[in-house]
């Protein structure tokens, strides 16, 4: 026997990722996990180039590929522009992240027609333009992972409009898994509870995020590591039976 010991292949090695919305927070951290694990990341923002920036040189640092890519994943042809750049750099894509997104936290009453109509660009239309360009761009038996939130099943007073674009979100995904299943592509949702990142805490005092804590079994808020980890699995080889479903990542907030 060889006295070296051969090293494991990478679980997304020769992958392709195109992760929305993830120069920070939770998107962040799923472009450094799935780097990670192999895959050649497409690093999306569109008004923070210096975070994204440092995204890439991190997933470099640790031996990993990455391209930070300026989109407003909002509109169309801006979308359609994400998906030529990581082509063009690493010749597909097979893993689709839809983390962008946007938290607009007011009663209904006082929610203005500009609020709705940003949260519905954002949050929905983003993920429509997506599923459509990866409905004839995304390589066969390739993986799509969309974050939703557990608001949508708790009916937090001040979040009606945005569970309705999470709400929304959900059902894009699951009806594009039945559409694109015989392509071997999987689509699920990943719905995390409170999560310790800026677009949570903005504007929160620290008793309400210790209540909000409080909501989870184990007592805490989710750390990106934690939605990471789901996303990690759901594009991965092992994911391929699991798909069109809506995964609660919230300590058994939701």
């Amino acid at each position: 026997m060889p006295s070296e010991v051969t090293e494991m292949k990478k679980s997304l090695q020769d992958k392709v990722a195109i992760i929305t919305g993830s120069s920070r927070g939770i998107g962040a951290e799923i472009a450094r996990t799935l780097a990670g694990a192999g895959a050649k990341v497409v690093v999306n923002y569109l008004g923070s180039q210096k975070a994204a920036e440092a995204v890439c040189a991190a997933i470099a640092e640790a031996g990993g590929e990455s391209l930070p890519v300026r989109a407003d994943v909002s509109n169309s042809a801006e979308m359609h522009k994400l998906f030529d750049g990581a082509i063009a750099r690493f010749n597909r894509v097979d893993i689709l992240v839809n983390n962008a997104g946007v938290l607009i936290s007011r009663n209904i009453a006082k929610i203005s027609d500009e609020d709705f109509d940003r949260i519905l660009n954002v949050n929905v239309k983003s993920v429509f333009y997506a599923l459509r360009e990866a409905s004839t761009r995304l390589a066969d038996g390739g993986r799509v992972v969309s974050l939703s939130s557990t608001v949508t099943r708790l009916m937090l007073p001040n979040y009606g409009a945005y569970a309705a674009s999470k709400g929304a979100v959900e059902q894009l995904t699951r009806v594009f898994a039945r559409e694109q299943g015989e392509r071997g592509i999987t689509a699920n949702i990943v719905s995390p509870g409170p999560v310790n990142t800026e677009m949570f805490t903005a504007g929160k005092s620290e008793e309400t995020i210790k209540r909000m804590a409080n909501m989870s079994f184990i007592g805490r808020v989710g750390e990106p590591e934690d939605i990471a980890g789901v996303v990690l699995f759901l594009v991965g080889d092992e994911a391929g039976w699991v798909t069109g479903q809506n995964i609660s990542a919230s300590g058994g907030a939701a």
